[in-house]
């Protein structure tokens, strides 16, 4: 499932995301990429250890988690720090898929699910779509700055060229709740509809055993 959420961040949050990026080091993004992705990988990323970086992370983690799209096409379990990376002129990320299992010794996760939040709007730069093959063919994706792209980091996927202008992004990654994303699917379907009827039958029966249904394939799939 590909999903794109909207507003993660507002206008002044995006403020303070930009004056941040205006002030940050910049560094080769190979130094984070795997055997495989190092061939194909050119872009900046900015040092995990600035301030510019602690701001744009903690704000953009914060805001994710408090989405209610995202809580509940995702599930959560584990969420990555993120990568705030930078594609000038010229710049690309090859199709590659992510590696299934991140971080660090004392701290792995399984990625299930990546997530791209746009930092630029889409008239600050040409090209750099982000480019993922799905069972329908490539979807390509360039959001307002402050939305959201999650699908599943197993997809093969790709960031094209980018012609003019600089493309920003956070990109992280997510170990959910529920590994198989056909169930994934199928549980955010079924809770888009329990919240409606929550609004439109409150008391209903048919409301109540929606409800139950989810949680109860929700306890039955999880794993904690």
């Amino acid at each position: 499932m590909l999903i794109t959420i909207d507003q993660v961040l507002d206008q002044n949050e995006l403020t303070t995301v930009q004056k941040a990026i205006a002030t940050a080091r910049w560094q080769s993004g190979s130094h984070s990429a795997g055997k495989t992705a190092k061939r194909v990988k050119n872009n900046l990323e900015i040092d995990s250890q600035s301030q510019s970086w602690k701001t744009i992370n903690d704000l953009v983690l914060t805001r994710l988690y408090q989405h209610p799209e995202f809580q509940s096409a995702v599930l959560p379990s584990k969420v990555s720090s993120a990568f705030v990376s930078k594609c000038e002129v010229g710049m690309h990320y090859g199709p590659h898929i992510d590696d299934p299992v991140m971080g660090p010794l004392q701290g792995r996760y399984r990625a299930d699910v990546a997530v791209t939040v746009f930092l630029s709007a889409p008239s600050e730069y040409t090209g750099g779509e982000l480019a993922i093959n799905t069972q329908f063919g490539d979807q390509q994706v360039k959001l307002a700055a402050g939305s959201a792209v999650a699908y599943p980091a197993s997809s093969l996927h790709q960031v094209l060229p980018v012609s003019s202008g600089e493309r920003v992004v956070c990109a992280l990654w997510v170990q959910s709740l529920v590994r198989d994303p056909a169930q994934r699917e199928v549980l955010y379907e079924l809770d888009q509809a329990r919240n409606a009827l929550k609004i439109a039958t409150p008391a209903a029966s048919v409301t109540t055993a929606v409800d139950r249904s989810y949680m109860n394939l929700l306890r039955m799939w999880s794993e904690v």
